[in-house]
């Protein structure tokens, strides 16, 4: 069985529970960002947009550089592949029993059309 770091899986899941931080991410996916233009971007304070940016930091999903006064943010150095596994491995899990739901369905369909023709 995979290992996986509950405390990066949880990190990571907290940080990405939040849709601001989920669009932040979606906005450095695109290019570097300083806190002001993440702020202005979702309409928030720069207070606000510090504290997400710190979660996502911690979660090692962002990192910032500050050169003079102005913070640069850039997407972190995880890649969340354990994050990935993890969730493969319950997508498996349900595509498993969906496909066992779909064989009992197929079945009862079979006999109850065997069974309509008998009558």
């Amino acid at each position: 069985m995979v290992q996986y770091s509950r405390s990066h899986l949880d990190a990571s899941f907290a940080a990405l529970s939040d849709a601001t931080r989920r669009g932040v991410l979606e906005q450095l996916g695109r290019g570097n960002a300083s806190i002001t233009d993440l702020a202005d971007k979702f309409h928030m304070t720069l207070t606000g947009m510090k504290k997400h940016v710190g979660v996502l930091e911690q979660a090692g999903l962002v990192s910032t550089e500050k050169v003079g006064r102005v913070r640069t943010c850039r997407l972190g150095p995880r890649r969340l592949e354990e994050e990935t596994a993890w969730i493969e491995r319950y997508r498996q899990l349900w595509d498993a029993r969906f496909n066992e739901l779909d064989t009992v369905i197929d079945e009862l369909k079979r006999k109850e059309k065997a069974n309509g023709r008998k009558k």
